[in-house]
Parts: C-alpha cells; structure tokens; sequence
C-alpha cells in the first residue's frame, strides 16, 4: 500500500471511531446525550436512567413518557430530592419541562428515568432501547449504555468532559 492511501485509512477510521462513540439523538430542537444506567445486582427489580437534554429551540417542550419494554415492565419519570433532610424520590405524572434554550440532567440523586420490574439484570457494557416522548418534539428512540454499578455518567468514553458529577 501506499503511504498515502495508508494515512486516508487510518483518517476514515478515527472519524469513524468517533462515530461509532456518539452517543447523541436530535428530535425537533432537542438534543439528548448520552443515556446510560448503572449495572444492577442479579434479582434486582428496579434500575434507573439518566442522560441530558438540551433544547436548541426558542419554545420549551417537556418528556412526558419513557419506555424501555426489553428491559422494563414499567418505566416512570422520577425526581429525587431532599426534604427535610430526607432523600425523597416521587414520580412526575406530568413529566419534566425542558426550558426554551436551556439543558436538564437527568442523573443519580436527581431527575431520572425510573426503570421498574426489570424483566433481567443491567450489565456493563451491555445497551438497551428505550424511546424517549416529548409533548411537542415527539419521540425518538434511544440507547441506553450500561456503565458500572457506582458510575456516575462520564465512563462511555466520547470525551464529554463536561459532564462532571453525572
């Protein structure tokens, strides 16, 4: 081969690599990144889903639904909080608004995708769907990585550096 054609290899395959890294979905003025959850024990019932949502747009939206029916029987939109010097965690029947211009985390302590009657343990490394619902973007599907039990979201190596703390 030549040194030439040799160079445009490895360029295409550090362009696809980053590809094949994105771990990003647009619907309407929406951008989520990268959904993940953490490994969960075998026998557990329960497991939960966090990523970012940005909205480019100049109205605001909100997540009203999630589903992840592979892995779970049911699926809720949850917030986690302190009340009282108490962890709370409720679920928000009218899910979460997502501000024109603005950026909402979903991450463990937080708002997050609660994902019930797990039908089999989360295991690193592994993926699944789910599909996402917006009151005006619509759906679209997404998927999930699964990180380690303790993770905190910034393990699925696409350098978002700026996700400290999730």
């Amino acid at each position: 081969m030549t040194k030439a054609l040799l160079v445009a290899m490895a360029a295409l395959s550090l362009s696809l690599g980053g590809t094949a890294l994105a771990h990003d979905y647009k619907v309407g003025a929406l951008v989520i990144d990268h959904p993940w959850s953490r490994a969960t024990p075998g026998g557990a019932k329960v497991g939960g889903g966090y990523l970012t949502v940005e909205n480019k747009g100049a109205a605001s939206d909100r997540l009203v639904a999630a589903t992840a029916p592979a892995i779970a029987g049911r699926t809720e939109i949850h917030e986690m909080a302190v009340t009282n010097g108490v962890m709370t965690m409720r679920p928000l029947a009218d899910g979460i608004a997502i501000p024109a211009g603005g950026k909402v985390e979903f991450k463990p302590g937080g708002y997050h995708v609660m994902l019930m009657e797990l039908k089999q343990p989360l295991r690193q490394g592994e993926r699944f769907k789910g599909t996402l619902t917006f009151e005006k973007a619509g759906s679209v599907e997404v998927e999930f990585a699964v990180e380690a039990v303790g993770a905190r979201g910034g393990g699925h190596g696409s350098g978002h550096g700026g996700h400290k703390g999730h």
